[in-house]
């Protein structure tokens, strides 16, 4: 999906890939660097801990205000919404919960750049090296992913009843993780 950030004035691309296999993590994603239009900042997720689409939309959110307030931990963007979206301060933690390696088997992506068709054309670029179906519903939360998320964000069941409308275990989780991602700004 392609959206517009008017304030910063960015589009970004999110996307999932199912049946993914990439081999070696460090070696696909030089390949991906080397390759990548100018201008296009691109992220990989494990998509076994992204709790929605939302999720990655707020830390692209969350790492451009980083960027724009000169409150960044990295010195790269892409690296930013990994920080952001794992909700962590650390690089190595970070890549640790969401990160992909070898074993990654449904990956989430986000493109960050000015222009559609630029970004059009990383994604490309990205699909060829990826080798997999893009799917969009690796995005989505499962039972399987509720329990993964809702340990390693360390969500307590009091905190989803507090947040919960109408049974909305989706919308509940998912505004937890992202709380989660707006929480790492005040420990700057």
């Amino acid at each position: 999906m392609l959206k517009q950030i008017k304030e910063f004035e960015k589009h970004i691309i999110i996307t999932g890939f199912k049946n993914v296999k990439i081999g070696d993590a460090e070696e696909f994603l030089k390949i991906i660097n080397k390759e990548k239009p100018s201008g296009a900042e691109i992220q990989f997720f494990d998509a076994k801990l992204v709790a929605t689409w939302q999720h990655l939309y707020f830390a692209a959110l969350n790492a451009l205000t980083a960027f724009k307030n000169k409150t960044n931990i990295s010195k790269s963007l892409a690296m930013e919404t990994l920080l952001y979206a794992s909700a962590q301060r650390q690089i190595r933690k970070a890549t640790k919960i969401l990160g992909i390696n070898a074993e990654t088997s449904e990956m989430a992506v986000l493109i960050i750049g000015e222009k559609p068709d630029m970004m059009e054309s990383a994604l490309r670029m990205v699909s060829k090296h990826i080798n997999a179906k893009e799917d969009e519903s690796v995005l989505e939360l499962s039972k399987r992913k509720n329990t993964l998320i809702r340990k390693t964000f360390e969500i307590s069941e009091l905190e989803l009843k507090t947040v919960m409308k109408k049974d909305d275990l989706e919308n509940a989780l998912s505004s937890l993780v992202i709380e989660r991602m707006a929480l790492l700004t005040t420990q700057r």
